[in-house]
């Protein structure tokens, strides 16, 4: 607990874990402790620009294994948000390991999730640099509104109410953008989406030697 120097209430700076205070929580979550790193796919590939499919079972090992094998595909891409169908399958499903505005660590996973987003008389939008790991070695500046709750479930068909501020919300919307067949590249100007494809064009070689790398450190 730390306390805010503007004299309002104690900050509970402790990591969320599915929406949760924990009072403590590893540097690599469990789950990437037992997947296996998957390709990401590049945009460009027919399964990023269509809508995923609903989870239906719940609780299945499959399903735990998938969000296993992400958890750890977005640690060795060091990425702070993965969607399903950037690892080539077509589910209604994200994970997520990001810090808020203010540096407290979100870490989930979410299944069939629902964007609520503020009305637009209150939503207050922020242009702030995003990338994505489909998209790699590119970053454009993006709108979004800097709050967001998304409504979903955990892998066991259990409820979860995941609430979002900053740049965690920033994630919220961008992985929620996969699950209907977007990348950010979607929401960019003709001329913004040709520079995002230049530089990834310049950069994915170098992206791709870093993840190689980086599961090779991990025995992966």
């Amino acid at each position: 607990m730390s306390v805010r120097h503007d004299g309002s209430r104690p900050m509970d700076r402790r990591v969320r874990l599915g929406g949760q205070p924990v009072d403590t929580y590893p540097a690599l979550p469990p789950e990437a402790e037992r997947g296996s790193v998957r390709r990401i796919t590049v945009v460009g590939e027919e399964i990023l620009s269509r809508p995923c499919r609903e989870v239906t079972e719940f609780g299945t090992p499959e399903l735990s294994a998938l969000i296993d094998d992400m958890f750890l595909t977005m640690h060795v891409a060091d990425g702070a948000g993965l969607a399903a169908n950037q690892v080539g399958v077509d589910l209604r499903l994200f994970v997520y390991d990001c810090p808020d505005d203010e540096g407290i660590r979100h870490v989930g996973h979410l299944i069939n999730p629902v964007l609520h987003l503020p009305d637009p008389g209150d939503r207050r939008l922020v242009d702030e640099s995003e990338g994505c790991l489909s998209v790699p070695g590119a970053t454009m500046a993006v709108p979004r509104t800097d709050r967001a709750v998304a409504h979903g479930f955990d892998k066991d068909g259990s409820p979860l109410v995941i609430e979002g501020t900053g740049y965690f919300a920033r994630c919220l919307q961008h992985e929620s953008d996969h699950l209907v067949g977007h990348t950010y590249l979607d929401r960019l100007a003709t001329r913004d989406r040709k520079d995002a494809l230049r530089q990834m064009a310049d950069r994915r070689e170098d992206v791709f030697a870093r993840r190689a790398a980086k599961a090779a450190g991990l025995g992966r």
